[in-house]
């Protein structure tokens, strides 16, 4: 048997991985500026994470959302004091495009509505109605544009109003920082704007925060930037570290009904005790100051380089915009220079998403081998 050949892969084969350090099969490293898609928040081999895996395998590693399981428990609790949403419930499940799966069916259940507002260059997910709420047409399949999707363009207000009046929007879900599509964001103007009339239409708004969530933006959410309290919270990627859990953060005015959602393998021993390593250490490191701290600190390095035309982003979630396309940069940076950075679906955006506790003195080797590939 092959594998189904669905991905465009570099000749790189990383077989070990410290830090910020990741090693391929002949012994080269790599500094990894990309962490797999935004999803090594900690670093690769954190200790503290790696101690509360072993330490969880050595007791039980799964059973089924049928029975009692503290550790959700603990981590609900200790998720909503970190994050500053303690008036939310939640439901824990296995990847992003999980995550919103569900969110659009609560949102969907709570209005009894069907159509769903996105935005331009949004990316959701590769499933069902994420797929569908996906500005990608490529990915969404005969069976995906049954649903009920209108697109928007970030700060059109007045279309923005037009449709929600319409009545029959369940559920409007946007990034406060677009990842795939490029690092574009709303304004906090619009989101405010969205968030209000969402209120005043039964509409749920659903923030998507599998990317740019678990502190990555410079807050715990980036959402918090604007000032405004979605009905639900999508969260994935750097909740694990690398492994594969996600979760939707519902509030507590939406109300739970047994067998309204479900999952096999979401919140089990293993997930949880990975996503309490990732919030302890975000917290004992300070790992949120670290990244408001250090994308300041990029902005300004970036600044110095003419040939960047725009940094894009917050925190650590970042981009450089250039007048050129940027895959054969890629290229050079991996193979020349050894890092990883990222694409995006604006070719002309490179993408930089290290895990929060990487340093200056990474920073300042990055900009020392993108300077060097510009030239």
């Amino acid at each position: 048997m092959k594998l189904f050949d669905v991905y465009p892969l570099y000749d790189v084969t990383p077989v070990s991985a410290n830090g910020i350090v990741v090693t391929d099969d002949k012994g080269q490293d790599y500094l990894d500026f990309y962490g797999g898609h935004a999803v090594i928040s900690i670093g690769h081999s954190h200790p503290h994470y790696l101690n509360r895996l072993k330490d969880q395998l050595d007791q039980i590693g799964f059973y089924s959302n049928s029975i009692k399981n503290p550790l959700q428990e603990e981590l609900a609790e200790k998720l909503g004091q970190l994050s500053g949403c303690p008036d939310y419930n939640l439901f824990m499940c296995n990847s992003g495009a999980e995550a919103n799966e569900n969110a659009l069916k609560m949102a969907s259940f709570e209005t009894g509505k069907s159509r769903v507002i996105a935005f331009t260059n949004s990316f959701h997910g590769r499933t069902s109605a994420a797929v569908a709420a996906t500005d990608n047409p490529k990915i969404n399949a005969p069976i995906n544009q049954q649903q009920k999707v209108t697109f928007l363009s970030f700060e059109d207000t007045e279309a923005f109003k037009k449709e929600i009046e319409k009545g029959d929007v369940c559920a409007v879900i946007l990034e406060a920082i677009q990842g795939v599509g490029g690092l574009d964001e709303p304004s906090t103007q619009f989101y405010q704007t969205i968030a209000q009339l969402c209120k005043e239409h039964h509409t749920i708004l659903i923030a998507d925060e599998v990317q740019s969530g678990f502190g990555r933006s410079g807050k715990f959410f980036a959402f918090q930037h604007h000032g405004i309290q979605p009905d639900i919270i999508s969260i994935a990627k750097g909740m694990g570290n690398g492994f594969p859990v996600a979760g939707v953060l519902i509030h507590e005015s939406i109300k739970a009904s047994y067998g309204m959602l479900g999952t096999t393998f979401g919140g089990n021993h293993l997930a949880c005790a990975a996503t309490l390593a990732v919030l302890e250490v975000l917290e004992n490191e300070d790992l949120l100051e670290n990244a408001v701290v250090l994308g300041k600190y990029f902005a300004e390095k970036a600044k110095a380089i003419p040939q960047v035309k725009r940094v894009k982003g917050h925190g650590l979630m970042l981009g450089l915009e250039f007048d050129f396309e940027v895959a054969d940069l890629r290229k050079r940076l991996i193979f020349n220079q050894h890092m990883f950075t990222g694409g995006a679906k604006d070719k002309f955006v490179l993408r930089f998403l290290p895990a929060l506790n990487v340093t200056q003195e990474h920073l300042d080797i990055f900009f020392k081998a993108l300077k060097a590939e510009l030239v």
